[in-house]
């Protein structure tokens, strides 16, 4: 390329994000089919979500959001143990909460250490702040974490950051809460976040015993995408020590989150009945389909998470474009390292498993 050339003469973007490779999902073209793909919730969400957007008036549109109500309904009532509101962050979404710790913790040539594969905005995140970042593979055909290789990494090279999906998107692979402070506390010096968006669906979230006044080192992130059914609206939470929080919130807006989205927020967690029996529904409609599964003669693994992973007979673009024309949408697993050539498959009720069961027998088992 000649520089003096006039049709050169534009701005470019940093070296960083010219040569990385771009997150991206199919988001277009996924409504009014049962949406297997992703991990959303399945049904939507509490019908007090709706009357409370129902509910809208002009005037609450005409003003900036306010957020003092819905960290106060947070901070004592998101989980059992009452959380200082000072060590709550909200945020546009669970991935506005992954990049903006990026933005106030991801230096350049420092290193970022996760496991793979994993989720895949993680990554990218780290590569547009010029990070260095070590991946340690999960073990063997059940996908354990790789302990061993990970603490070693930590004492050796001293990460800046630390990524841990737990349970693990896309394997469901699952740490025990006082096995992540164990981790944590390997180096101070390293922030580590566990990504909890599917905690719901085992039951053990780092909230109940970590300790953001001892553990300073640690980030907890939700959100009510996966439960709530709120994917749409973009609400996610950050939990973890006070001065942790300030330097995140330094790097976002300060209307990031949209008035609906708060009041919508806010019914969804004052029915936490309704909650409740979608994540139950899910966790029996889990029994259910690993039953199926587990009576054939074909790879497949379940785990912690609302998904699971199926190697299948068919190749898996013919089965992913099949399923499709079935109305039903599940997730190929193309060129991800370990689990190339697997499906993911969300898992809904009961009821929507059976009508994935059945479309699977009919073009995956002839």
């Amino acid at each position: 390329m000649n520089p003096r050339d006039p049709k050169n003469n534009f701005p470019h973007a940093r070296k960083e994000i010219l040569s990385m490779k771009a997150y991206s999902a199919p988001l277009e073209n996924r409504r009014n089919l049962l949406r297997l793909d992703f991990n959303e919730n399945t049904l939507g969400p509490s019908p007090r979500v709706l009357e409370a957007i129902q509910s809208f008036e002009l005037n609450e549109i005409s003003i900036y959001p306010e957020y003092n109500i819905l960290k106060e309904i947070v901070s004592k009532h998101y989980t059992e143990k009452e959380i200082p509101i000072e060590e709550i962050g909200l945020f546009n979404g669970a991935d506005a909460a992954i990049n903006a710790i990026f933005n106030s913790f991801g230096d350049p040539n420092q290193i970022f250490l996760t496991t793979s594969p994993t989720f895949g905005y993680y990554s990218p995140c780290a590569e547009m702040r010029g990070m260095e970042i070590i991946n340690c593979p999960y073990i063997g055909k059940d996908f354990l974490f790789p302990k061993s290789e990970f603490k070693e990494n930590i004492l050796k090279y001293k990460p800046k950051l630390i990524f841990i999906c737990n349970p693990n998107n896309p394997t469901g692979t699952l740490l025990k809460a006082e096995e992540i402070i164990d981790i944590a506390n390997q180096n101070q010096e390293s922030l580590l976040v566990v990504d909890e968006l599917y905690e719901k669906f085992y039951g053990d979230t780092l909230l109940h015993k970590v300790d953001f006044k001892k553990n300073k080192n640690i980030i907890v992130i939700q959100s009510l995408s996966k439960t709530a059914g709120l994917a749409g609206l973009r609400i996610g939470f950050a939990f973890g020590n006070k001065k942790i929080i300030e330097a995140i919130k330094k790097v976002t807006g300060p209307y990031d989150i949209n008035s609906i989205a708060v009041k919508a927020t806010i019914a969804a967690l004052g029915d936490k009945e309704y909650i409740d029996k979608y994540i139950k529904e899910v966790k029996d409609a889990r029994i259910w389909i690993k039953d199926k599964f587990d009576s054939l003669d074909i790879r497949s693994h379940f785990c912690s998470g609302n998904y699971f992973l199926i190697w299948p007979n068919k190749d898996p673009n013919f089965l992913e474009d099949e399923m499709r024309q079935k109305g039903i949408l599940i997730r190929n697993m193309q060129g991800k390292k370990i689990i190339d050539g697997s499906i993911r498959v969300s898992i809904g009720t009961k009821k929507q498993m059976k009508l994935f069961w059945d479309a699977y027998s009919e073009i995956d088992q002839k």
